[in-house]
């Protein structure tokens, strides 16, 4: 249990370490800057570490989900996207709950869970599996499509090793790699 602890605390330090030193521009910019062709996002806020040891992908009352604050901060994100002009080609979400809940609260029109957003922090799914098949949907991305992703800080950080809290954005362009910390202010 104590390398449990450990670990959890290493990580907790390497993600805010590196979300601080992060560069984070307003979203219309980052965009721009790299012409990106998806946005990542991480869930709201959904208090807690990790999920129960109960865990079980289609049982939501066994995953860590949203607060009241975070399906507020989801509705909020949405409608600043919306009132900035921004529209989704495709809007995709991990098939965890609080993803899920994050989509259908952004509002932003009909979403599809998708295996390659999923989070393999505690081997709830495969990770080199579950990167496989994400690298594959980006690889296949038009650089004239604009997908929204809402997914884990692991898998984001693994694409683009960029660290975001909750309700993040990453913007991302696939041909470049390129990727930006942006936020909707």
């Amino acid at each position: 249990m104590c390398r449990k602890v450990f670990a959890a605390l290493l990580w907790l330090f390497m993600v805010n370490a590196s979300y601080v030193s992060a560069e984070t521009q307003t979203l219309d910019d980052a965009v721009k800057a790299i012409n990106a062709n998806v946005l990542f996002m991480r869930h709201a806020l959904a208090p807690g570490f990790g999920d129960p040891e109960s865990f079980t992908v289609k049982e939501c009352a066994t995953q860590r989900n949203l607060s009241d604050q975070g399906r507020d901060q989801a509705r909020r994100i949405g409608a600043a996207l919306k009132q900035a002009g921004f529209a989704f080609d495709e809007v995709l979400s991990s098939e965890w709950c609080r993803c899920k809940e994050t989509a259908r609260l952004l509002d932003l029109g009909d979403f599809q869970t998708f295996s390659g957003l999923n989070s393999f922090f505690q081997s709830h799914a495969p990770k080199d599996e579950t990167l496989a098949i994400l690298r594959r949907k980006l690889d296949g991305l038009s650089e004239n499509t604009f997908t929204l992703m809402v997914t884990h800080q692991v898998v984001i950080q693994a694409i683009t090793s960029n660290s975001v809290s909750s309700g993040g954005l990453v913007a991302y362009n696939t041909f470049t790699q390129q990727a930006v910390n942006a936020n909707i202010d």
